[in-house]
């Protein structure tokens, strides 16, 4: 058995974990082979391969990031992309392909799937959360604990200096980083994309508190929320902030809102406020023992549906059990925060 295999989107914890479990597996119980593609989707256009075997896999448990590089490389946005993919498998004489990924990735071995017929398996990949047909992503757990971490952090400076923070964390158009890392920080106030809000909701929550003697807040807001903004002409209008063009995918860059934010609530409480923009600190590091686990048992998976010819395929976690689902049922829609988990954090806003 000769088995493909590529990480392609945004790096994160977990990833090494599941390129070792997928070496393992494959050579163990089936006595094949492995090709890592460098570079994600682009490696196997431009055949940028490295073999991967017991001593390349060896120790890479712990680290984060992927030893084979990762890109956002879109085929389909390529001339003459997925035919140098075709003839790439035939060369190869590959078995099947192991695509670890967030939607995007998953997007384009689905069509790889069902437009051209090629054997590709999928594993699903990103802090985000968003994808459905799996209760988590590996590397989510991993983001979690740092912003939480950050989240405890940041208290101590705010209560110093009886200011108000706003902690920008990352989640593109979901709120699960921000929701989760909120009430395990103790945040007095979440604000996600799932949930609309005005700024008189955050302002006056904000002067509540100073009226009761809390005289420093903690904002958790997702990279990816909106807030009404009067334009000139009196109506209010949604503003995403920070557009920093767009990727292979079409999808626009976020990042900014904290700061913007920041600048309405000191206008609009008097309040001294200051912004911490967690960033790709969230995506680095040596992932946690859960993601350590749940991406080895994703890769050992992945490798057995290689096997026993179950393409079209993702693995997906629920509840304790590993199972595999049609990958075209994750990419139909993004998983959401569900409206009861944010009444939970809700309850501790002011």
């Amino acid at each position: 058995m000769k088995v493909g295999v590529l990480t392609g989107g945004g790096d994160c914890p977990g990833l090494n974990a599941v390129i070792r479990a997928v070496v393992r597996r494959t050579m163990a119980k089936y006595g094949g082979s492995v090709i890592g593609y460098r570079f994600g989707w682009a490696g196997v256009v431009d055949v940028n391969t490295m073999d991967l075997g017991l001593d390349e896999v060896s120790g890479i448990l712990p680290r984060g990031g992927t030893i084979l590089g990762t890109s956002r490389t879109n085929p389909f946005r390529t001339e003459g992309g997925p035919e140098a993919i075709q003839e790439e498998f035939a060369r190869r004489k590959l078995d099947g392909m192991i695509a670890v990924g967030g939607e995007d990735t998953l997007g384009v071995a689905y069509r790889l799937w069902k437009e051209h017929g090629l054997p590709v398996v999928g594993v699903p990949k990103t802090i985000d959360n968003d994808i459905s047909g799996t209760d988590f992503t590996f590397g989510f757990d991993t983001a979690l604990h740092i912003a939480t971490e950050a989240i405890d952090r940041l208290h101590t400076t705010a209560e110093s200096h009886n200011r108000v923070v706003v902690v920008e964390v990352m989640g593109r158009t979901t709120g699960w980083i921000a929701v989760k890392a909120g009430i395990a920080g103790g945040a007095d106030l979440i604000l996600i994309p799932e949930i609309p809000f005005t700024l008189e909701e955050v302002c006056g929550t904000i002067r509540s508190r100073h009226a009761r003697g809390k005289n420093f807040s903690i904002i958790v807001v997702a990279e990816g929320c909106e807030f009404p903004r009067e334009a000139e002409q009196g109506e209010d209008r949604g503003v995403v902030v920070s557009q920093a063009g767009t990727d292979e995918f079409g999808h626009v860059r976020l990042g900014g809102i904290a700061n913007e934010l920041a600048k309405v609530i000191q206008a609009g409480t008097g309040f001294e406020t200051r912004v911490s923009v967690l960033g790709y600190i969230q995506r680095g590091g040596t992932p946690t023992a859960f993601d350590r686990v749940l991406g080895t048992r994703f890769g050992v998976e992945a490798a057995d549906l290689v096997h026993g010819q179950h393409f079209g395929k993702m693995v997906s976690i629920q509840g304790d059990k590993v199972i595999p689902i049609e990958m075209g049922h994750a990419m139909e829609t993004v998983k959401r925060v569900d409206t009861e988990l944010y009444e939970v954090a809700r309850t501790f806003f002011g």
